[in-house]
């Protein structure tokens, strides 16, 4: 019946929701589904407009989703509310196992992370609240001698930050001076200011997405790859978490499909592969591949 039908989609919403511990086969044996309907599950959220986040081999649903954006404006405690029931709880520590179980839930569901790694500096975590509250209250923020590695300069930016990345090691942000997006890791900044001055750029905000190959970018391109049994344990053992891009064909090869945000990672492998991989999709993946053969060709000694 189709409500047996909505009620496992509902199910897997919630599933994916809170996901952390279940793997894809965990939770298709959870919800007695097969893989290949997960796979067209996971493609149906995608196209309604769900955020779907792949962490290794584990598969979840952002919360900052617009569906659970809006939901959550319906039903969210007020700020004051969540930051006073935040303070209470960490004021009367985490022995008891209440409290610790409800510091949890709070955790997941306004994304927050009072990371109990007590390796953390502290200075990080001060650096992550402040940029959590900039992000809540729609605030600019400076951050204080931010270390770069791409253009080795140590210096001051104003941003616009909307959006954790990376398991909270990361803020997504819009910097003013450059008119860009970009993505900062707290671990680089000295110290970060949140100011009373309000967004005035969220129409260029931009989300960052990061593929399978560790290449971050705006936008992304679905690949789709048909892999001999030596590129599918090489792809295996290189990127465990790609095991949830795979199919098996119908001809005996495995059937890739992923979304990436560039061609270098993916056309790297396949051009170590070559003649174990055949290239169905996309197009722009096909030229690259073409240009870079062409260019190695014309590189070679004349004979």
């Amino acid at each position: 019946m189709r409500h047996d039908h909505l009620k496992r989609e509902l199910d897997l919403i919630l599933l994916l929701t809170l996901n952390r511990e279940y793997k894809v086969e965990d939770i298709c044996e959870r919800l007695n589904i097969s893989r290949r309907n997960f796979y067209y599950y996971i493609e149906f959220f995608e196209q309604a407009g769900f955020n779907v986040q792949r962490n290794g081999k584990y598969y979840s649903l952002s919360r900052a989703s617009k569906f659970f954006t809006k939901l959550h404006d319906l039903v969210q405690l007020t700020d004051d509310e969540v930051l006073l029931m935040r303070q209470l709880i960490e004021n009367a520590g985490m022995e008891s196992g209440r409290l610790k179980a409800l510091h949890q839930r709070l955790d997941r569901f306004y994304d927050f992370k009072i990371l109990e790694n007590e390796a953390l500096q502290r200075k990080t975590m001060a650096i992550r609240g402040t940029m959590y509250d900039a992000i809540k209250n729609r605030r600019m923020a400076r951050i204080i001698g931010y270390s770069s590695p791409s253009s080795h300069t140590v210096r001051n930016r104003l941003v616009e930050p909307f959006m954790f990345m990376n398991n909270n090691k990361d803020v997504r942000c819009y910097e003013l001076s450059s008119g860009i997006n970009k993505t900062f890791r707290l671990s680089r900044m000295e110290d970060v200011e949140m100011l009373d001055k309000p967004w005035e750029h969220e129409h260029r905000h931009r989300q960052a997405y990061i593929d399978l190959f560790s290449f971050s970018g705006e936008r992304t391109m679905k690949v789709t790859l048909a892999m001999g049994q030596l590129s599918h344990n090489v792809m295996l053992e290189e990127y465990p978490e790609s095991a949830a891009c795979f199919v098996p064909g119908e001809d005996g090869r495995w059937l890739f499909k992923a979304d990436v945000c560039s061609y270098l990672g993916v056309g790297r492998f396949v051009l170590g592969l070559y003649d174990d991989i055949e290239v169905l999709g996309d197009d722009g993946l096909k030229e690259y591949i073409a240009t870079k053969l062409r260019s190695w060709h014309s590189r070679l000694p004349q004979q």
